[in-house]
């Protein structure tokens, strides 16, 4: 029920595995926000070679990288996803087109580089404050989903990235946009309308996958049906997601991280898998709380988080301090330097995504009253 183009798709993904009927970053099969970076940087680079005058070429953040979320799944956006063009029905939607800086139909600027204060960590914190967070998701679970409705996710992301012009490579970050997801419990029928990925109709996600094969929900390509299938005794559900994503990643560990952030970021779960899920992420090796995070709306929150030795980069899902309700997930480089020629400092934020509203609307691309 999630599908997010910004994240790629990891190595080893089912080959009948669905472009994310729920990827928030948009139809990879997993969420690494490498593979979400890597997503966008092809999808640059497609839309800066259309421009014949000039050949630019776009590297992505994250140098390596196993699969992807709203930036691990495959790349689920066709060629011909960036033809759609025109208004949506009257009334319904409309956004404001800011130019092409990046090249011929694109609709996100670039500006400097996101960065951010480095937060703190306390290993010994996470295992109390996750269990605070799954009883409060708990008790604040959303409205249930019927058959013929549709799961609602808007949220506000952004990317940084190495663009190299020329013979001169410089860090630059997307401007902060709306991306705006539709998708059925079941799957079958979905819609993604985000700037830059796509045109202002938006692009279907329904249909076969890549290969003409029907879609199979999995733990990276939910549906909301499946994931209402998944255990929600924590020991078990962990064993699973790291079964399922066993070869993925820079790692085990981080992978059944990064696997649960998916989740929680680009998805629907029912309450009791939530609870799981935070629950399970208590038990991953690593795992720490951080005591500042700022998520891609400019709210201010703890976060627990999780340090990918291989890249530096620190995965930070986002937390209000009062009533410890999701706010979003950011990526932050806190080690080392990543991406072309080591641009990407201590304290770049690689990738940031803030869910300004998840909830459930009686038909497709309608938005909330809350989102309008």
């Amino acid at each position: 029920m999630n599908a997010d183009p910004s994240r790629p798709s990891p190595a080893g993904r089912p080959d009948n595995s669905p472009l994310l009927p729920f990827a928030e970053r948009e139809l990879p099969a997993g969420r690494h926000q490498f593979h979400k970076e890597r997503l966008m940087a092809r999808i640059h680079e497609d839309l800066r070679t259309a421009d014949a005058a000039t050949t630019t070429a776009v590297t992505t953040a994250r140098a390596g990288g196993s699969r992807n979320p709203f930036l691990r799944r495959a790349v689920f956006v066709p060629a011909a996803a960036f033809a759609l063009a025109g208004a949506l029905a009257a009334g319904f939607f409309s956004y404001v087109d800011r130019g092409a800086p990046d090249g011929p139909g694109s609709t996100v600027a670039t500006g400097p580089a996101l960065t951010t204060r480095i937060g703190a960590a306390d290993p010994k914190g996470a295992p109390q404050l996750l269990d605070r967070i799954s009883l409060a998701s708990f008790s604040a679970s959303g409205p249930a989903v019927r058959a013929d409705q549709f799961i609602y996710i808007g949220s506000r992301t952004a990317t940084t990235y190495v663009k190299t012009v020329g013979d001169k490579s410089t860090v630059v970050s997307e401007e902060l946009h709306m991306r705006h997801q539709w998708n059925s419990p079941d799957g079958a029928q979905g819609w993604l309308i985000e700037p830059g990925n796509t045109g202002p109709a938006g692009v279907t996600l329904a249909g076969p996958d890549e290969k003409g094969n029907t879609r199979t929900p999995y733990l990276n390509a939910p549906t909301y049906d499946y994931l209402a299938t998944l255990p929600t005794d924590p020991d078990v559900l962990l064993r699973r997601i790291y079964e399922e994503t066993q070869g993925m990643g820079s790692g085990p560990d981080q992978e059944a991280f990064t696997t649960i952030g998916d989740l929680l970021r680009g998805s629907y779960p029912p309450a009791e898998l939530t609870a799981a899920l935070y629950k399970a992420a208590a038990k991953i090796p690593g795992v720490v709380a951080v005591d500042d995070a700022v998520d891609a709306a400019g709210r201010t929150g703890i976060a627990v988080a999780r340090l990918d030795e291989h890249s530096g980069q620190r995965e930070e899902w986002i937390f209000d301090r009062q009533t410890l309700a999701f706010l979003g997930e950011r990526s932050v480089q806190v080690q080392g330097e990543s991406g072309e020629q080591g641009l990407i400092k201590p304290g770049t934020v690689v990738f940031t995504s803030a869910v300004v509203n998840r909830t459930v609307v009686d038909r497709m691309k309608e938005l909330p009253p809350t989102a309008r």
